[in-house]
């Protein structure tokens, strides 16, 4: 019994010697993603209130998805912001809630997407990929829910970049420096299994590239809009790839 809780103890003296912050960032990303996962998913929708209140609506699924976006906008932005402001008593500004180096910001970004969006017009061109996007397949027969959805995708991936580029990465930047960059890439990747086999493989990079230009530019903000541009390409093609009349009607009632 001395020697195990000479054991306890000493484990415990280790524990209380760490940096506290690094620490609560670590535990808060493990527990805000979990209850991503178990309360603000599709899952917990579909479970918990579709039968209630959905039943009979010709409009769940994008309810399913549009509760997605805005709980995780709330789990995976408000609550990390809420640890930041009152717990760290810092700015939202020291973890990239800006503009930051916006001349590289908008460089890199426009010079991501120029890249990208070729390569998606072939990617697109995969069957695998035209079942899999938009995930909301009905997106792809009305324009309004279309866009609806694509808003939703928005928040939802604003939230996703500041978890892993905002609040992680610089989070750890302090302790870790440039390692913070694979850190936070990790769990970015693990969160992408189940894609598509090509698009898991390369958000290896992506996960890196965007860890990089998040630091280099002290915001996450350009992380979203690359994101972002590249979900909307992928949707927006793998849609005219279904139906070749769909930028004819979405142009049409823009314009």
């Amino acid at each position: 019994m001395n020697s195990l809780k000479k054991e306890i103890l000493d484990q415990w003296g280790k524990l209380k010697s760490l940096d506290k912050k690094v620490v609560f960032v670590f535990i808060a990303v493990a527990v805000l993603q979990t209850v991503s996962w178990y309360y603000t998913s599709r899952k917990f929708f579909r479970a918990n209130l579709y039968h209630p209140y959905f039943t009979d609506n010709e409009f769940v699924q994008l309810y399913e998805y549009l509760f997605w976006f805005i709980g995780d906008f709330i789990s995976l932005f408000l609550l990390p912001s809420i640890i930041i402001i009152f717990l760290f008593k810092e700015k939202l500004s020291d973890y990239g809630v800006k503009f930051g180096d916006y001349k590289v910001g908008f460089t890199v970004t426009l010079i991501s997407i120029a890249v990208m969006l070729p390569i998606l017009w072939f990617i697109s061109a995969s069957p695998e990929f035209a079942a899999k996007y938009p995930h909301l397949q009905m997106a792809k027969s009305n324009w309004s829910i279309f866009i609806i959805y694509e808003i939703g995708m928005l928040i939802y991936l604003f939230a996703w970049e500041f978890i892993w580029r905002g609040f992680m990465l610089f989070g750890l930047e302090k302790k870790f420096g440039y390692y913070a960059v694979f850190i936070q890439m990790i769990p970015f990747v693990i969160l992408h299994n189940g894609k598509p086999e090509l698009e898991t493989f390369s958000s290896i990079l992506g996960g890196i590239i965007l860890g990089i230009v998040a630091l280099r530019t002290r915001s996450f903000l350009y992380g979203v809009f690359i994101h972002f541009a590249i979900m909307i390409g992928i949707d927006i093609f793998s849609t005219v790839r279904s139906r070749s009349e769909f930028i004819s009607e979405l142009l049409a009632k823009i314009f």
